[in-house]
């Protein structure tokens, strides 16, 4: 049975948010790995798309966490867990300008 109010900002169920979590975190990866292939080809635009990417794993670094714990088989922990239901929106936000900067 869920807590009261559900999961993360939008009160969710738990399946909901996994499925809104693993959402985000394919954009944010898909974005990271874009900026990559960008960044190298020495456009004019690199400095901001890095420092965008940088925000965006910055701000998604407890959902990464959480990512790479369940990879393992770790135990993500009642903290963390709660800490990426705190930061899910900002990191989509994140991921969502980093991927405003990439469109021509």
């Amino acid at each position: 049975m869920p807590f009261l109010g559900g999961y993360g900002p939008n009160h969710q169920s738990r399946e909901e948010f996994t499925h809104y979590a693993e959402e985000v975190f394919r954009l944010q990866n898909q974005m990271a790995s874009e900026v990559m292939m960008l960044i190298n080809d020495g456009s004019p635009r690199s400095n901001d798309l890095l420092q965008a990417e940088q925000t965006m794993q910055k701000v998604c670094a407890d959902l990464n966490e959480y990512v790479s714990r369940d990879i393992d088989g770790l135990s993500s922990g009642f903290f963390l867990s709660r800490r990426v239901e705190k930061s899910i929106i900002d990191c989509e936000q994140a991921a969502l300008a980093v991927k405003q900067l990439l469109q021509p």
